[in-house]
């Protein structure tokens, strides 16, 4: 094994991708190019056109509340007091748990009297679970039996298994025995909360649903909307079903800062808030009156010609809501993921939808031999170009690109295709807007922030969870389950988790793989535990999906099981391989080192996964470059068409582009991950509609005239079969397909038999294959020998420098190449082969192996 224990030598800064400030509410005007399904209605007034709005819904799974409120959808029967509770807690502050509240269920642990979260949810759930039963018995397949509609109930039926002693990290990584003491608490806070949650909340199952208690729920009989807002000193529901009126709908608020009213169904049946209505709470605040959009809204949209954005009560008619029919595909052994993003996800300069997102790019994605697809940018942010960074409504997916139904649409297609599906998820931070987003949400500092500088990124302008406050645990954990049980998403991407991690954020520091820089005093241990709670959830509810961290510092036990005393993601971004190419790509040729990029590629923690790259959505950004354009520059604009000549940049930069990408993925990790585009190359960054932007000392920062011409990706190039784009893609999906046959990122077998300076060779073997690289601009080398592990004949399964992948075609496919005995490289085989200068050539043994030559006197 080529891994290391060592820290990974990562960059000093985060990527670009916050950009700045933008996320403030002052912003140019932004319309919606999508509004199609909208109209005006009155000054305020606006609504989704969807059909039959006023006939009642389906009866709500959800309880109607009791009229003294201690826990929501519950009654006070005395039996436990605040006090006791809080004591029984421990290390949770008191003041953090004031304005706690609980949800009850099935299962309730808190010693209270509960009716239920969901009516007769028992015995519908034996039913179901019975009928399946029935349906395996009688011999249907598993398609039918795995059915995703039934999911939800199956899922409220499992038990996320009770903590684990914490301890085999030390045998995993006897250098952590050193910081035992920091671990060793971090895992009891851990056991703690999980402890606490299960005692008053019924468990982390229970602690998850939050999203049907709080914000709106719908019953038989009405509609309940209840608002966690403890600095608030008065708050009404306003809206088109009110005429904005604020005294119309006065709420109460009970003893933990829960806001709450309840709107009688109409005479005739239908919901007092038609679906598709315009929704905020008004609210009387330290701060003054401010209207906020509800923190559990599920659906927001910015109406036409207004900045804020309001909040929409979403609860289409039983027969407009999109009904999930494929099953979720099983995990991938090898994750290939192709990162994208809908709304620059067409040829043309305008905002994509959901729609055509599903239509156009999920079978090319299929075609391209990814199998995992991860989307940016779901949780709704009012500034576009925040990338999706600068969340705004947690709850409701991004009204650009269509409607809630629309996105499960895409996700259903996807499973349909054998695509599992990943969600770009920000619980890092907040944006700092305060009409449309969480910031100053009840008219103080502190609701769901850290307050004063704690809860201030300074680079990023955005605000800052308190990962250890109760309501803030329920908020993220109830948003992590939203996703995946109500829209399929088969697992997440965590951004900026560095910055949760530390309380310096990771800016200005240099992690150096001291074990003093990740256990110590700039910890977050909060954050540090909110992220092993939300594994914990994730994993135990959801077998089957998948958690990528992103961190740049390599904290060890990172990717460790959470029973062993891990943080429990399946994989971490390996981050500083895109940073070494962009280093190297600096540099003369001859001045590459092999053993350097072999070691940022191998630099990894053992039994840790990592999910590898050589770019990503980062370098495509404005202020940065692709590895094709630092690689040929604008020659990309003149010279890559066949049909006239080439130059040596050209030539040079299709070569290298291919070689980094497959050594990338050859070495790099148990996962890769591409940007949609840079498959082939894209010509050109992304940069997103901007006006120009003011400064308070006067300043202009020009903007591109809200232009959209760069905020696309051209596929046309990379399907055009007469562009040398064409090649970069063919070779691409090629590589796809290759690992897919072979399964070579998750084998256990690697090892690197030549990293020549001279040469400019390295040659190792992933699995049953054996890859050889010739970085030498000039030098081909004819009867050269490469070690292998197996004896046998072997044929070529891949090379660059075929034609069809714009090469010269100096490699023979006919070829076949027999082994001789005799250790060359310390491996105990060898053959020779011919190896053209920038070629990168994938040899494999033949089906029919054939016994070794001994030639090696």
């Amino acid at each position: 094994m080529v891994y290391t224990l060592s820290g990974v030598r990562m960059p000093n800064l985060p990527s670009i991708y916050k950009l700045g400030s933008n996320g403030s509410s002052l912003h140019a005007d932004r319309r919606n190019a999508n509004l199609s399904f909208l109209m005006k209605n009155q000054s305020h007034s606006w609504k989704i056109l969807s059909g039959k709005s006023n006939e009642p819904a389906a009866p709500s799974s959800t309880a109607t509340a009791s009229d003294k409120v201690l826990i929501p959808g519950t009654e006070n029967d005395g039996s436990s007091s605040s006090t006791e509770k809080l004591e029984i807690l421990g290390d949770v502050e008191s003041s953090e748990m004031e304005h706690g509240v609980t949800i009850e269920g099935q299962k309730n642990l808190v010693e209270q009297s509960c009716s239920g979260v969901v009516e007769g949810e028992d015995s519908a759930s034996v039913q179901l679970l019975d009928g399946d039963v029935e349906a395996k018995a009688e011999g249907i397949s598993d398609t039918t039996y795995e059915t995703i509609i039934d999911e939800s109930v199956r899922v409220r039926e499992r038990a996320i298994p009770p903590p684990g002693t914490g301890q085999k990290i030390y045998e995993i990584d006897p250098y952590l025995s050193n910081h035992r003491d920091h671990l060793d608490y971090r895992y009891g806070q851990y056991r703690r909360l999980r402890e606490a949650i299960d005692k008053y909340e019924g468990g982390l199952e229970m602690f998850s649903r939050g999203y049907e208690k709080l914000g709106f729920t719908r019953s038989e009989t009405g509609i309940t909307y209840r608002e966690w807002a403890p600095g608030a000193k008065g708050a009404t529901l306003i809206g088109d079903f009110n005429n904005w009126n604020p005294t119309a709908d006065v709420m109460t608020c009970n003893e933990f800062g829960v806001w709450e009213i309840f709107l009688p169904n109409n005479a005739d049946g239908s919901p007092a808030i038609p679906h598709g209505s315009a929704v905020k709470i008004r609210m009387d605040t330290p701060s003054g009156m401010k209207d906020s959009i509800p923190a559990w809204i599920k659906y927001s949209i910015q109406a036409p010609g207004e900045i804020p954005y309001n909040g929409i009560y979403y609860d289409p008619p039983e027969e407009e809501k999109y009904v999930f029919k494929h099953p979720r595909p099983k995990k991938p052994e090898s994750l290939r993921i192709y990162e994208s993003h809908v709304g620059m996800s067409s040829t043309e300069p305008v905002i994509s939808t959901y729609a055509n997102f599903r239509d156009k790019m999920l079978p090319r994605i299929k075609k391209l031999g990814y199998n995992a697809v991860q989307i940016m940018a779901i949780q709704e942010h009012s500034y576009y170009a925040s990338f999706g960074y600068h969340v705004t409504n947690f709850f409701a997916p991004s009204s650009r690109f269509g409607t809630p139904d629309d996105l499960k649409s895409l996700i259903d297609k996807a499973h349909e295709l054998g695509l599992v599906v990943l969600m770009d998820i920000v619980h890092s931070h907040s944006s700092n807007n305060t009409l449309d987003g969480l910031n100053m949400f009840d008219g103080t500092d502190s609701c769901y922030f850290h307050s004063g500088s704690r809860g201030y990124h300074w680079m990023w302008d955005s605000r800052l969870f308190n990962y250890g406050h109760w309501e803030v645990l329920r908020f993220l954990l109830s948003n992590a389950r939203w996703w995946l049980d109500e829209y399929k998403f088969d697992g997440y991407r965590f951004d900026g988790v560095t910055s949760m991690m530390y309380t310096h954020h990771g800016l200005q520091v240099t992690f150096t793989g001291n074990y003093d820089e990740y256990f110590g005093y700039a910890t977050d241990v909060d954050a540090v535990v909110y992220l092993m709670l939300v594994n914990d959830l994730i994993h135990g509810l959801f077998p089957e999906a998948i958690t990528i961290g992103e961190d740049v510092s390599g904290m060890p036990a990172f990717c460790v099981p959470l029973q062993d005393g891990g943080v429990g993601f399946d994989y971490r971004l390996h981050m500083a391989v895109a940073d070494k190419w962009i280093e190297v790509l600096k540099k003369r040729d001859e001045d590459w080192q092999m053993g350097d990029i072999v070691h940022t590629l191998t630099n990894r923690r053992w039994l840790e996964k990592c999910v590898t790259y050589a770019e990503s959505h980062d370098q495509a950004l404005v202020g940065d470059k692709t590895i094709a354009f630092w690689l040929m520059d604008k020659d990309m604009y003149d010279f890559m068409s066949l049909d006239r000549p080439s130059t040596p940049l050209i030539d040079r930069g299709i070569a290298l582009h291919k070689m980094i990408r497959l050594i990338t993925m050859g070495l790099g990790g148990e996962g890769y991950l591409n940007f949609m585009g840079n498959e082939f190359g894209h010509p050109e960054w992304i940069d997103f509609p901007r006006g120009d932007r003011h400064l308070p000392d006067g300043r202009v920062i020009a903007g591109n005239n809200n232009s959209y011409d760069k905020c696309r990706r051209r596929f046309d190039l990379g399907d055009a079969e007469y562009l040398r784009y064409h090649g970069l893609q063919e070779f691409d999906e090629a590589m796809q397909h290759l690992e897919e046959r072979y399964g070579f990122m998750t084998s256990d077998h690697q090892y690197i038999s030549r990293k020549d300076e001279g040469d400019k060779m390295i040659v190792f073997e992933r699995g049953n294959l054996v890859f050889v690289f010739n970085f030498h601009w000039t030098n081909s080398y004819s009867d050269y020998r490469v070690g292998c592990s197996k004896s046998g004949k072997y044929k070529v399964v891949l090379d660059s420098d075929d034609r069809l992948f714009g090469g010269f075609e100096r490699i023979s496919h006919e070829a076949e190449y027999f082994t001789s005995d005799g250790w060359h490289d310390e491996r105990p085989h060898s053959f020779f082969i011919y190896a053209p200068s920038r070629t990168a050539v994938v040899y494999a043994l033949a089906e029919n192996e054939v016994k070794s030559v001994d030639n090696s006197t």
